[in-house]
């Protein structure tokens, strides 16, 4: 157990450095959040905007700047979600296949990376529900703040599938930007006039655009569309694991990987080591370039 709880903290730690290394995605954190929800506050008028929520058939009137700062919040927690986990899974990907293929177990590697990112996810949505209700009180913020944190948790699990299968980092990113953009836009009833249509339940924030709004101007129960919002993070976690085990999968032949580490190798003169190496040794030539 103790074996397993150092391999643990020790990927742990190596992840929650990558991200403190990200400094753009800090200064993103820092400063795009709060300036975004406060140019939303100060810039679009305060006429009230009605619009039907889905979830609870509620017809709601906020004003308008209200509830720009709340799809605001949504757009900054999963854009920031999203690149600080594509970012991570981009540029440490090699590093985390030759510690796999050195005999580091992959299940300490997932959780490590789970760790770190609900870490970051909550402290995003933290810090956008405080920013969000600092001229205006929600009405359930601790509701909203779930919102934001399961919706930045989604984003964060296809952060990591991009980061995983795409090949150039400027496709990654542009690809968490727009998907965050339509997937949003297309929920703020200002924007859009077709937001209460069918189609918006199969976008990727639909469960928490549902719950965000509710939570931050009606008193009615969201645990539909938080419910909903737990369906897409558990598919998008499940991509994630299975392409994370696909790129760190054993590279060996099959013949290889049958072959006993204290069989003679056919064709080796009596010089040549019986044996491979202790996946220890190679783990200690397998850290990060």
């Amino acid at each position: 157990m103790r074996r397993h709880w150092s391999l643990f903290t020790t990927a742990s730690r190596y992840a929650l450095i990558g991200h403190a290394r990200n400094r753009f995605a800090m200064l993103l954190v820092v400063v795009y959040i709060p300036l975004w929800i406060a140019l939303a506050y100060v810039t679009i008028p305060d006429r009230p905007a009605p619009f039907r929520l889905r979830a609870t058939g509620e017809v709601l009137t906020p004003p308008g700047n209200h509830l720009t700062q709340i799809t605001g919040a949504l757009n900054a927690v999963t854009l920031i979600a999203g690149f600080m986990m594509f970012a991570a899974t981009f540029t440490g990907g090699a590093f985390d296949r030759r510690l796999a293929m050195a005999g580091y177990p992959r299940h300490h590697l997932v959780l490590a990376k789970l760790s770190a990112l609900t870490l970051v996810c909550a402290a995003v949505a933290a810090y956008a529900t405080a920013a969000a209700g600092f001229a205006w009180s929600p009405r359930q913020p601790l509701v909203l703040a779930a919102a934001l944190f399961c919706a930045a948790l989604t984003y964060g699990a296809l952060g990591v599938v991009f980061g995983s299968v795409l090949r150039r980092e400027v496709e990654g990113m542009f690809a968490i930007l727009m998907i965050s953009i339509i997937d949003v836009a297309l929920q703020n009833p200002l924007s859009s006039s077709g937001s209460d249509s069918a189609v918006v339940r199969f976008l990727p924030s639909y469960g928490a655009v549902q719950a965000s709004m509710s939570a931050a101007f009606s008193t009615a129960p969201v645990l539909q569309g938080l419910a909903v919002q737990l369906l897409w993070l558990l598919v998008a976690a499940l991509a994630g694991f299975m392409v994370f085990r696909r790129r760190t999968r054993d590279a060996l032949p099959p013949e290889r990987k049958r072959r006993a580490p204290g069989r003679p190798v056919p064709g080796a003169n009596a010089d040549t080591p019986a044996h491979a190496p202790e996946p220890g040794a190679v783990a200690q030539r397998a850290g990060p370039n």
